[in-house]
């Protein structure tokens, strides 16, 4: 049998009632009256109608979406006047003495050429032809010797020849035709005393007068035994006066700084953390780096793990505060042929690698809503 169309409404209703539902959604928008046949038209919206529609819904959506936007903005309180003043500058003594200085250290101690006898000291005292007298002995904490029939004699600073004559002075009351030797066994008095950031701090004994970098070597302060002390400089106490030693000249090849020391000299190492480099801003580890003898531009930027993808690679700065110097400087004449740019780092330097503008825009994206950024994404990119 056949269907007529009125017995198959389901089959035409639709595309009727599609239209019919779209010109309904359309005229719930506010609009005047005789505004909406010359926006609609006949069969649907016109392109000006469309027009006016895609405008009025792109601003619904990006107003809460620039309102979400700036709440992700850090409020800082503003500084108040004059706080500086209740501030302090961290008293960071750079200084090394002047060669004149060394030099005077170095005569001092080339005047004693025969070694002098200390408390703790061991000899051997070798009276001839009195095997009785003859015996070892230890310096004591007074700086004597005691003999069987002699009793107490002070040897204390005395050479070995010295202290000889003295034994055989305070033994000629009691015996004829006296005549002694003495000998050291163990030179328990020849000692260094190492204060500071060191593995072995203490008194440290040596046979002979030993010199600078065998003292650091044995206390254990130097950068290839202990790889986080860096050593810039160090002093030697001798009695009332102090020099400093610029150990980055000494450990790279100035060996005139490389003096002799004296009994109970003291070698005091500062604390590594007063040889600090800052290295700042877009870079891949930033943080504190301890300045190694010799260090450059880029080796600091190195050690930081160089700028990261977000990195101004046109402007980076280098900062001297003691100087109040800013140097500015690019990754292109970095890498250029000339050498005069690759500077030395010194100890309190800031380096400082700003974020590039459009890793800003980029920030600012990231911290919007992440509702709110759908929607951005779906308003332009399907129009």
């Amino acid at each position: 049998m056949a269907l007529s169309a009125a017995d198959l409404p389901f089959l035409v209703e639709p595309k009727v009632s599609a239209r019919r539902r779209f010109s309904e959604r359309l005229q719930k928008f506010s609009l005047p009256v005789h505004n909406q046949t010359t926006l609609l038209g006949a069969e649907g919206p016109t392109l000006g109608g469309r027009i006016i529609l895609w405008v009025f819904l792109r601003v619904m959506l990006c107003v809460p979406l620039m309102l979400a936007g700036c709440g992700a903005w850090e409020v800082v309180p503003d500084g108040q006047p004059g706080a500086i003043e209740a501030f302090e500058v961290p008293k960071r003594s750079t200084k090394v003495s002047p060669d004149a200085a060394v030099n005077a250290f170095k005569a001092e101690t080339d005047q004693a050429s025969d070694y002098r006898l200390g408390d703790g000291d061991d000899v051997f005292l070798e009276v001839v032809g009195r095997p009785e007298l003859s015996g070892a002995h230890r310096i004591g904490p007074d700086g004597r010797i005691t003999l069987s029939v002699a009793g107490p004699i002070m040897v204390r600073n005395l050479t070995r020849q010295e202290a000889a004559d003295a034994i055989t002075r305070a033994m000629l009351p009691y015996y004829r035709n006296v005549y002694s030797t003495v000998r050291v066994d163990k030179y328990n008095s020849n000692r260094v005393i190492v204060i500071g950031r060191v593995e072995s701090p203490g008194a440290l004994a040596f046979e002979t007068p030993p010199h600078l970098l065998e003292v650091l070597a044995k206390a254990g302060g130097l950068p290839l035994i202990r790889k986080e002390q860096v050593l810039t400089r160090c002093a030697v106490i001798r009695g009332e006066k102090i020099l400093w030693v610029d150990l980055k000249r000494l450990l790279t090849g100035d060996t005139a700084l490389n003096i002799r020391l004296q009994r109970d000299d003291v070698v005091y190492i500062p604390d590594s953390t007063d040889t600090s480099v800052f290295v700042l801003g877009e870079v891949k580890q930033p943080g504190v780096y301890r300045l190694t003898p010799q260090m450059s531009l880029m080796d600091a930027l190195s050690q930081a793990g160089g700028p990261s993808r977000e990195a101004n690679m046109d402007d980076i700065h280098v900062i001297r505060p003691n100087k109040g110097v800013n140097l500015a400087l690019s990754m292109e004449e970095l890498l250029s042929a000339d050498p005069k740019l690759n500077v030395a780092i010194e100890e309190g330097d800031i380096l400082y690698v700003p974020r590039s503008g459009v890793a800003k825009v980029g920030y600012i994206v990231q911290q919007m809503n992440p509702f709110g950024y759908l929607f951005l994404i779906k308003a332009f990119a399907f129009p």
